[in-house]
């Protein structure tokens, strides 16, 4: 080959592996940034990327971008594995004009996305962009809709997982909230529509931009953000995590791995961690952690809605999603955005075919002016809707309290749930003893010489009546009332029997932001 052609080769490669130069990746480091190829280099398995369209360039020469093109227009896509599976992925490049996003920054993307598709991998995106190339104008936008069309046609068929490692602004904003996960990570990430400056300008507000779209105000306060990391590190390694749980597409099924931990064990520890009263609070992790696989439970959503806590976790070496009532926070009780946080989880692990276990200890939907006009029951619909609809295996295990229709949502049998065990301490009813034996015996309490004694006595007469689990059992509503230390045994059992309950492989529904 002519010694010509291989040095225009190796000139081209050191450019794209350059960049824009020494000076902008110096730049990208000081902000505590690492570079695109640097964070697929730490994502991938070692020599597994490919890269693809590496030398697509811009196509614009108005506004002086005819001095700026550059290999991959700011932007680097191929396929690569992780831990031996394969996935696509896509890194913006913001040490070239700022990451953003141009026609053919977009094209490439949108090929890497159709790949993921085709192959049916999982699909990786690395925000870190200033926004739409003002200098390309609508072909921007144009691209940006090419993006946001594909992340739809692939939910509930592949995950989709989005890691915010710089700005993410404007209509780039649209794409990680169609995926599936959405990273961030501490003083690095950023989300918003609209600026602090355009706010100030529109509403007089005066907000800084990690107080406006920081990782913190994401993962805490709009529910945007699923995994809150306190740098890039750790986020790869959450990633790493997430991915060990899911399979590639909705056409295969999660890994079983062995996790070491006896599918025999008892749970001794479990009747000490639910206290016997039922308004005492206690934190639910500790009751995830005892039934589940040694450390094995991955939150999610962890800083958001914390009255309810979704995660994954493995069972008898199983992947499976865990929903469990948080007594710490809100006593347990389902609220506008509880219900929203778990309905979409629900309807990812539907899709993916990982089995739903809930563990359940609530007293109903939360009450009140702000929670009703808020839409309490349009939201708390969205949750009912997700278990009807889901057809993955669905077990509840009762903890203490499951009132109203929270326990509905939680554990009935009448909405789809596959198998329900009880606690010996669980309570199953429309309300709790005092609320119900106000309304059942109000008038001979009203007459009664001694209405507070009268009350107490029909409170206990009601609870031990009624607010037990055998009734529900003897009606059927109930499988198994089961001993605390047998929970985890009995939860590997039940895996065991629903495991055939699915057929087939083909997509479902998709994963619609709720």
């Amino acid at each position: 080959m002519s010694p010509d052609k291989l040095a225009k080769y190796e000139e081209m490669k050191q450019q794209l592996r350059q960049g824009s130069g020494e000076e902008k990746v110096a730049q990208q480091h000081k902000r505590g940034k690492l570079t695109a190829r640097e964070r697929i280099d730490q994502i991938l398995d070692g020599g597994s990327f490919s890269e693809s369209h590496a030398f697509m360039t811009s196509r614009s020469r108005d506004f002086g971008m005819e001095k700026h093109h550059y290999p991959g227009d700011g932007v680097l896509t191929g396929s690569g594995t992780i831990e031996g599976k394969q996935v696509w992925l896509a890194s913006q490049d913001f040490t070239i004009l700022g990451g953003s996003l141009g026609e053919q920054h977009a094209e490439r993307i949108a090929r890497a996305q159709d790949m993921a598709l085709r192959t049916r991998s999982p699909f990786i995106q690395i925000n870190d962009s200033g926004g739409a190339r003002i200098q390309e104008g609508v072909l921007s936008l144009d691209g940006y809709g090419k993006i946001f069309r594909r992340n739809t046609k692939a939910s509930g068929i592949i995950p989709q997982i989005s890691l915010i490692l710089g700005p993410c602004a404007g209509g780039a904003a649209y794409s990680p909230a169609i995926t599936d996960f959405v990273f961030m990570v501490e003083k690095v990430s950023t989300m918003y529509i609209t600026g602090p400056e355009v706010i100030r300008a529109v509403t007089q507000e005066s907000v800084t931009q990690e107080e406006l779209g920081g990782a913190n105000a994401h993962s805490r306060k709009s529910g945007n953000v699923h995994f809150h990391c306190p740098d890039e590190a750790s986020c790869f390694d959450t990633l790493k995590k997430l991915l060990s749980y899911l399979p590639a597409s909705c056409e295969s099924y999660p890994p079983v791995l062995e996790t070491g931990d006896d599918r025999q064990r008892e749970t001794e520890s479990l009747a000490h961690i639910i206290p016997q009263e039922g308004t005492k609070a206690y934190d639910i992790r500790k009751a995830i952690q005892e039934v589940c696989d040694n450390d094995t439970f991955l939150e999610v959503h962890k800083n958001y809605a914390a009255s309810i806590v979704v995660g994954f976790a493995r069972i008898d070496g199983q992947s499976v999603g865990i929903v469990a009532n948080q007594p710490l926070v809100l006593a347990g009780s389902l609220d506008i955005d509880s219900s929203d946080k778990a309905s979409r989880f629900i309807r990812f692990c539907d899709s993916f075919h990982i089995p739903i276990v809930t563990m359940v200890d609530v007293p109903g939907y939360l009450p009140g002016v702000t929670q009703e006009h808020g839409g309490i029951i349009r939201h708390g619909a969205k949750f009912l809707y997700a278990i009807a609809e889901a057809t993955v295996p669905k077990i509840a295990l009762i903890l203490r309290k499951a009132y109203g229709g929270a326990y509905i949502a939680m554990a009935s049998r009448s909405l789809g749930y596959d198998r329900v065990l009880a606690l010996p301490t669980a309570e199953i009813a429309v309300m709790g003893a005092e609320g119900a034996a106000n309304i059942i015996f109000r008038r001979e309490i009203q007459e009664a010489e001694n209405p507070e004694l009268l009350r107490e006595i029909k409170t206990n007469a009601f609870r031990e009546l009624f607010m037990n689990p055998y009734v529900a059992a003897r009606l059927g509503m109930v499988d198994d009332v089961v001993h605390p230390k047998d929970a985890r045994i009995e939860l590997v059992k039940s895996l065991e029997v629903c495991k055939g309950f699915e057929r087939g492989t083909a997509n479902k529904h998709g994963n619609i932001p709720l």
